[in-house]
């Protein structure tokens, strides 16, 4: 039973609740919460689409820093290595992921959204990796991540400074894909994820990781990549029923059953 982390489920669409008072720190405890339903997800065929939402006030502020004040090195090592293992299985998760924010998303918050593939974003939001301030760096993927999104000289901008940017310019530069108001962020993503959970399943999970995987190698061993997961397609039955519906009735009319 999880005391920080709640799923939801809605029409296809698993919604990741954050809530621990006041601001979503991440402390070891919910990091293990939001790595399990991750692993949970995944394996889950009644969930097409996750949406990651924090509430209407904020996202999630970061690590909490009273958890990490005291540690030794050896702390920091066992830390950092649950850390990286709790952000590797959000961003494995199978299905397409959306990060809803609102209020803050700093340090983890932000490396949680980047773990994601989009990010719907409150007109008011701030999101920035503020580790340098603690003189520290980001942990949990940022420094590998923001700039794999975004590029390598913004990136360094915002990691070197540690200062936050707000929707406006997090959108000029890459890091979110929508600006809505904040009353819409949560609805906004869910009709994103709605429209995303109605395609072929088990299609949409091969593109994500084929995409995700190719990023990490060269050209040649993408296309391979993507050469095995489009012929494994032809053993489903939504190829089947794409490609006829295709035939019978035009593009984008398909009803896919996930199988």
């Amino acid at each position: 039973m999880s005391e920080f982390v709640m799923l939801e489920v809605r029409d296809s669409v698993g919604i990741i609740h954050l809530q621990r008072p006041k601001m979503n720190a991440l402390n070891a405890q919910m990091q293990r919460e939001i790595g399990a339903i991750a692993v949970e997800i995944s394996g889950r065929t009644d969930i097409n689409a996750v949406v990651i939402y924090g509430g209407e006030r904020v996202f999630a502020a970061g690590a909490d820093v009273k958890e990490m004040a005291d540690m030794t090195y050896q702390d920091a090592i066992q830390f950092s290595i649950a850390l990286e293992s709790f952000f590797t299985a959000v961003a494995n998760i199978a299905q397409p992921t959306i990060a809803a924010i609102t209020g803050f998303a700093l340090g983890g918050g932000c490396e949680l959204a980047l773990a994601c593939d989009f990010r719907v974003c409150a007109d008011n939001a701030k999101l920035g990796q503020p580790e340098i301030l603690l003189g520290l760096i980001p942990g949990a993927g940022g420094s590998q991540r923001l700039p794999r999104l975004i590029g390598p000289a913004k990136a360094k901008d915002l990691i070197f400074s540690g200062r936050f940017v707000d929707a406006q310019e997090a959108l000029n530069i890459g890091l979110v894909d929508v600006v809505v108001p904040n009353e819409q962020v949560l609805d906004r993503s869910l009709e994103w994820a709605r429209q995303l959970a109605k395609g072929p399943r088990i299609a949409m999970q091969a593109a994500k990781r084929a995409i995700d995987l190719g990023l990490d190698v060269d050209l040649n061993t993408g296309i391979e990549i993507e050469r095995q997961a489009f012929a494994g397609l032809f053993a489903t039955d939504d190829a089947r029923i794409g490609m006829q519906s295709f035939v019978e009735n035009g593009a984008g009319k398909a009803t896919f059953t996930g199988r």
